[in-house]
């Protein structure tokens, strides 16, 4: 693990952004702000983006490292098909959406088979971490490209994990969501619990921050619930599809809880909830 705040002995690669939501936007500013920034694409125009390019041909063109985050596999695959005639020797795809082993194995094979180099790179941490540069990387990967790209990453995030290879890589990340995901199944049903039998929020999460129980996604979440804020950091429709992705993967047949919880998400999604944080599961309670 590596820290923010290492030195950087030689320059820095330019970086393209591909894809604009919550996450990319923040991150192509920060690479901005640094000088490093060579383009930035979305399927929606936006060009008001910093470093806007018309295609994310333009994009791959200007820059060393292609840095994509998008919303599931099927999008990363529509935008490797537009780059891999100009992907060769020199270019470096960073692969940070959401994805399933299969998918990053499937898109390692084409980039390498183009003559570039590829890393798997999803990440923790929500729009407030991007924010103040706290996303923390999974990467998987030759532990020499980890490095070279090591000073470029660190622009936007707190630390970096050498987990592996590709494929764990993604597993770790859609591990770590479904346990997002059951934790915030539990906090709400917790609450619901405890107003049904009249305890109110300030009585149930000054408890709850004296138990074991107490935790980080608590922290994050407890002043939406408390407020009624469903602005995403995360949303329902994004978590539902990495638990759908989570249930497709090897060794993941019978895991009884992300089953209750992507049945969870289905409904809040049916229900419209869609683009609303995923502590929207309250409203699912009804709560």
């Amino acid at each position: 693990m590596t820290t923010h705040d290492n030195p950087v002995s030689h320059p820095l690669p330019k970086v393209g952004v591909l894809g604009l939501g919550i996450i990319g936007e923040i991150w192509a500013r920060h690479y901005a702000a640094a000088g490093v920034l060579a383009g930035a694409w979305n399927r929606t125009p936006r060009p008001g983006a910093p470093a806007w390019r018309e295609t994310p041909e333009a994009v791959l063109a200007a820059a060393d490292v292609v840095q994509i985050v998008v919303a599931d596999p099927a999008a990363v695959r529509a935008i490797l098909a537009r780059l891999l005639p100009g992907l060769g020797h020199g270019k470096v795809v960073v692969q940070s959406s959401t994805i399933d082993p299969e998918a990053s194995e499937e898109f390692r094979r084409a980039v390498e088979g183009a003559g570039a180099r590829y890393l798997e790179a999803p990440f923790t941490g929500s729009k407030p971490a991007a924010e103040q540069r706290q996303t923390v990387f999974y990467l998987g990967g030759e532990a020499a490209l980890i490095a070279w790209l090591e000073p470029l990453l660190a622009l936007v995030s707190t630390a970096r994990l050498h987990i592996g290879t590709n494929r764990q890589a993604a597993a770790l990340k859609l591990a770590m969501n479904l346990n997002l995901a059951v934790q915030m199944q539990g906090l709400v049903e917790a609450r619901a619990l405890a107003a049904a039998a009249g305890i109110g929020d300030e009585v149930f999460y000054g408890a709850l921050s004296r138990n074991v129980g107490y935790s980080g996604l608590v922290k994050l979440k407890e002043p939406k619930l408390r407020a009624g804020d469903y602005a995403p950091q995360f949303s329902v429709k994004h978590l539902h599809k990495d638990l759908r992705l989570a249930s497709a993967a090897a060794g993941c047949a019978e895991l009884p809880a992300l089953d209750v919880v992507r049945e969870q998400l289905k409904t809040a999604e049916a229900r419209g909830l869609g683009d609303e944080d995923f502590c929207a599961l309250a409203k699912v309670l009804g709560a």
